[in-house]
């Protein structure tokens, strides 16, 4: 079977694509263009996992390209995506256009093209603070940001060509997810390259929020637990662990195991406005536990200390002296 990844350049993206590969899929690997040729975190990637990747150049809000990109292919895994919400919050439009527009682009394409499966991924952030927990796929959407306003505008539009044209359209909803590969602009590499970089003033914003935390090869596999069966077309599908822990427990954590010195301060300029925070997310995964053979493998302690690992070999890739947003 050839599949397409949108979005196969970055963090969870490139996983996938690996994971994908080594599974014995055709993979057509969708990465944004730009004059330095580069592909991402997929020249990270091995020479023999990359030799059996199909690369295509484009931009997600090009509908041609995109066109394009989806000829030939039997099933899509769109994770193109513009995520970081402070970067949201003066830049609204272009997340309009890459998150909703390119959302459309992908449905348009496959609807034309008649593929026979395709993945959209979606965000906890969609939820907002938790009304109630665990968080089920019922619980009602609130848009806290303006990243988190255009995943449910692209969630409803995949919902609407599901129901409209019986596109098999599945939505895949994956609650925090980190490890290897991730940028700083998530807060536990935030936290660890700070460390690792020798300050001993950690810089963060709230530190009450909690959150569900995915280790990356968890969440792939969750990707990969739900194309592959037979029983989540038309659904939307968490990805969760159904276990929480604050920002300021985590942070604790990660500075007990490199750096006990080390003390966290607040930094303005990295809280969210008080009515865009999300409080509390803690994720039901009943839904894909029932429908997949998918369970989380990797313990918090277990992810952190291979995210830890990562990132010690390749500190020099992160500006840990800015606020990345």
């Amino acid at each position: 079977m050839k599949v397409l990844v949108t979005g196969s350049d970055g963090f969870i993206g490139s996983h996938l694509t690996e994971e994908l590969v080594k599974k014995g899929y055709q993979v057509k690997a969708f990465v944004y263009y730009n004059s330095f040729n580069t592909w991402g975190w997929l020249d990270t990637l091995s020479q023999d996992i990359m030799q059996r990747v199909e690369i295509f150049q484009g931009d997600i809000r090009d509908p041609n390209g995109v066109e394009e990109a989806m000829k030939g292919v039997d099933a899509v895994f769109h994770l193109a995506a513009l995520i970081a919400i402070p970067f949201s919050y003066h830049s609204p439009d272009t997340y309009v256009d890459t998150n909703i527009k390119g959302t459309l682009n992908v449905l348009q394409a496959a609807r034309k093209h008649n593929i026979g499966r395709v993945l959209v991924t979606s965000t906890s952030e969609v939820y907002g603070t938790a009304q109630y927990v665990p968080i089920d796929e019922k619980h009602p959407f609130q848009g806290q940001s303006p990243y988190s306003a255009t995943k449910i505008g692209a969630d409803r539009l995949a919902e609407s060509f599901y129901r409209s044209f019986q596109l098999p359209v599945t939505i895949v909803r994956p609650f925090n997810t980190y490890g290897p590969r991730q940028s700083a602009r998530a807060v536990i590499p935030t936290i660890i390259t700070q460390l690792l970089s020798g300050k001993t003033e950690i810089k963060l914003g709230s530190l009450t929020p909690t959150r569900d935390f995915n280790y990356v090869k968890d969440t792939v596999n969750g990707f990969l637990s739900i194309f592959e069966s037979d029983k989540t077309v038309g659904e939307e599908i968490n990805i969760a662990t159904q276990k929480e822990i604050s920002i300021g427990q985590l942070a604790e954590e990660l500075i007990r195991q490199i750096n006990p010195e080390a003390r966290i301060i607040c930094d303005e300029e990295r809280l969210r406005p008080e009515k865009s925070e999300v409080n509390r997310l803690l994720g039901c995964n009943e839904k894909i536990m029932r429908l997949t053979d998918w369970g989380p493998q990797y313990s918090l302690e277990e992810g952190l200390r291979e995210t830890i690992a990562f990132l010690e070999d390749n500190l020099s890739k992160y500006k840990t002296d800015i606020y990345n947003l």
